[in-house]
């Protein structure tokens, strides 16, 4: 009976498995699976045997799966078709050597999984009719794919019963990216660079922390600037040295130039005076002079803790001059939540939640709207003084000024947060 494309089997099931030779005699056993990524990345492109059944005979050669037919008992090769000594592992991707027990990125579910099994479907008609091909379907990661694998060697019918009574996790092997396997000879998401760039930074520092070393620096490098910032800011200082130890100062200071100021200078204050010395001088003299400015105050002291990125303008200003500069303001947006009004001084003199913003005319002025509690620290105001008036005025954002009551910069809510996170 003719048996058609679309049978669904697996890399645990044909592990092992009897090879014919044309002549219908055992050839070999199945004892890998090599992919061609140059040339289809999507298709097993043969069967690595192992041949003969003593110790002394046994090696491995490569069958390619066109040249195979299914026959009665089994897989067989086609007439004429050539066993061949495998020249190269390293010019395939080999399925359990590469993929099975590694672990790689589920980026719908925001964590590491690791490579249990692999679903594998037939193309073509199995009766010698049309040529075979054995195409990669999906990547399995739960527990259907660790029971196919523990009860090897039982028989299939029996292990397929009962693994179908267990609940599938699988990723489709479309986002399975076959290009960067060195130095770790492991396989990434080929969506880790446009969907791991929308994921909170806080989602990439967990999946960091989750990898080993050589996996790890893979993904960190493979990140661009900005998002790479990002994750460096929500990991503690122990991480954040193991995520640049391998960066040359260049490298690191193209992050930092994409990090908030404040939380710049701590991550170069955990460093050692050389490194952080050297990446002080590959960085742009505008960033460098910012961030050695917030180095010179203690890491437990609000200008120790805060960013000196914020919207301020004149107190005098319009709300059409509110909204260009929020166009124009080139640090993290989403933590900006008021407009800071000076005097010709520099005193702060006003507070102007962006909401506000919304609901006013263009050429209104802000000091003309509902302004905000104004509520400021001063610059060696301690850490625990910082977190009381966060608490007791139930604010977004506190505004820390110098000894002539000038603003010199603001601590968010989140950094914060953070700090009490990374202490506890």
């Amino acid at each position: 009976m003719t048996r058609h494309a679309n049978q669904r089997t697996s890399v645990s099931a044909l592990m092992g498995a009897r090879i014919n030779g044309a002549d219908g005699r055992m050839l070999g056993s199945v004892r890998e699976f090599a992919v061609a990524p140059a040339d289809d990345a999507c298709h097993i492109y043969g069967l690595v045997l192992r041949l003969g059944s003593s110790a002394k005979d046994m090696r491995s050669s490569l069958v390619p799966i066109a040249g195979m037919l299914q026959a009665d008992k089994g897989l067989q090769l086609r007439e004429g078709t050539e066993v061949i000594e495998i020249p190269d592992a390293d010019v395939y991707l080999l399925l359990e050597r590469d993929l099975l027990d590694q672990q790689i990125i589920d980026v719908n579910g925001h964590k590491v999984v690791r490579v249990n099994d692999v679903e594998l479907i037939w193309e073509g008609c199995l009766d010698g009719t049309d040529h075979l091909s054995l195409r990669i379907a999906e990547v399995e990661v739960g527990l259907r794919g660790a029971a196919r694998r523990l009860l090897k060697g039982l028989p299939q019918a029996s292990v397929d019963r009962f693994a179908a009574r267990l609940p599938a996790s699988v990723i489709p092997w479309d986002f399975v990216d076959l290009i960067d396997r060195d130095p770790s000879r492991r396989v990434k998401l080929k969506i880790e660079q446009n969907r791991l760039a929308s994921m909170h930074p806080s989602d990439i520092a967990d999946i960091l922390e989750e990898l080993g070393p050589a996996e790890r620096h893979a993904l960190f490098t493979s990140l661009d600037e900005e998002v790479a910032a990002e994750a460096l800011e929500e990991v503690d200082p122990k991480m954040q040295q193991a995520l640049i130890e391998q960066l040359d100062s260049e490298q690191v200071a193209g992050i930092v130039e994409e990090m908030d100021p404040g939380a710049a200078a701590d991550f170069l204050s955990e460093l050692s005076d050389e490194r952080s010395e050297a990446i002080l001088e590959e960085m742009d003299p505008e960033e460098r002079h910012e961030v050695e400015e917030l180095l010179e105050f203690s890491g437990d002291s609000a200008a120790g803790r805060m960013t000196t990125e914020y919207v301020a303008l004149p107190d005098t200003s319009l709300v059409s001059d509110a909204i260009k500069a929020l166009a124009e303001f080139e640090g993290d947006i989403e933590v900006v939540t008021d407009i800071l009004l000076l005097d010709s001084n520099g005193h702060l003199r006003g507070l102007v939640p962006i909401v506000r913003l919304l609901l006013s005319k263009p050429e209104a002025t802000l000091a003309s709207l509902p302004q905000g509690h104004i509520v400021t620290c001063n610059v060696d105001a301690s850490g625990k003084k910082v977190a009381e008036l966060f608490d007791k005025y139930n604010l977004r954002s506190l505004s820390v000024v110098d000894d002539d009551k000038r603003l010199v910069g603001v601590i968010h809510a989140e950094q914060v947060i953070a700090h009490l996170r990374h202490k506890h």
